[in-house]
């Protein structure tokens, strides 16, 4: 059985899909991702964490 990939999601999205492609991949609530995403962002001084974020938006590709 072949695993499933990390995608952008087309379907569970805010901005670009990033957050609820990874919580499909890992098989967790999307909002719990995005919440520990934001909070990383705040504690982090907001710019790496939306750094991060455009370089996963460049890099995972979109669901089929």
């Amino acid at each position: 059985m072949a695993t499933k990939g990390l995608t952008r999601s087309k379907t569970d999205r805010w901005i670009a899909g990033v957050c609820g492609g990874i919580a499909r991949r890992f098989d967790v609530n999307s909002t719990m991702v995005r919440i520990t995403y934001v909070l990383f962002s705040m504690l982090s001084a907001a710019f790496p964490g939306v750094l991060v974020y455009v370089l996963l938006w460049i890099l995972i590709p979109e669901e089929d």
